[in-house]
């Protein structure tokens, strides 16, 4: 089974029987309590809100959207005004996540970006190549970028040995064309702080991914962790 195929198949009761007194101050809440009870409830409403300020992403802050099972693929351009690196891919894309790793071109304001994975061989640059230049080229995905507007256009990695060679990395937002799959977690959160994102908010920053249904995780999913110790067993002859 190819690597592909495996990132594709993841509490009121009854009233006392005492006296009236008893009974009323049973039933009735010490201010204490109400006290408590309204503090939390507070702390909780600013939490949500706090949560819901926060801009994880352009194409999920309003709701993550889904994808479709007929889409086939597009065409992804750089943002300049004209003469746009076009790059067309001839097929869905795979295990769509928002990421917050430094390496990742982001859009203004967003702490995440959005990768996805698609065959190698189904994608092509279709125009305006030459504005390209690889980004970092120590880096084990070489990410390719307009040179001019500075988005990443899709990352590649050539080391043969590598777990994800043969898959292309890439940005589905920078298509106009609907139907890509949906983000479906949220990788490497914690290293948005080292993009400046405080560490006090890292509970809201969580909650936010929760509430969008992107569960959060200090590194991949399992299933491309499970993958990733597939492939390196293998290669030491423990599979």
């Amino acid at each position: 089974m190819s690597l592909m195929d495996m990132i594709q198949r993841w509490f009121g009761g009854s009233k006392p029987t005492t006296s009236t007194t008893r009974s009323s101050a049973a039933e009735t809440p010490t201010s204490a309590t109400t006290t408590q009870e309204k503090t939390q409830e507070t702390t909780q409403d600013k939490a949500g809100e706090k949560a819901m300020s926060i801009n994880i992403h352009p194409a999920v802050d309003n709701g993550v959207q889904p994808g479709s099972d007929s889409f086939t693929g597009g065409k992804l351009y750089c943002h300049c005004a004209d003469n746009k690196v076009e790059v067309t891919v001839d097929a869905q894309c795979a295990h769509n996540h928002v990421c917050g790793c430094t390496k990742c071109w982001k859009p203004e304001g967003a702490l995440f970006s959005m990768v996805a994975v698609v065959p190698r061989d189904k994608l092509q640059v279709t125009a305006n190549e030459d504005k390209l230049q690889v980004v970092d080229s120590s880096a084990v995905i070489q990410r390719h970028a307009c040179r001019d507007c500075g988005v990443h256009m899709y990352g590649r990695i050539e080391n043969t040995d590598h777990p994800f060679h043969g898959l292309d990395f890439i940005h589905p937002e920078l298509s106009n064309d609907k139907g890509w799959a949906a983000p479906e977690f949220a990788a490497f959160v914690s290293s948005i702080i080292e993009s400046g994102t405080n560490p006090d908010e890292m509970g809201a920053v969580r909650a936010r991914l929760r509430e969008l249904n992107l569960e959060p995780y200090d590194c991949l999913s399992p299933p491309l962790m499970d993958a990733i110790a597939t492939h390196t067993a293998k290669a030491k002859g423990a599979l």
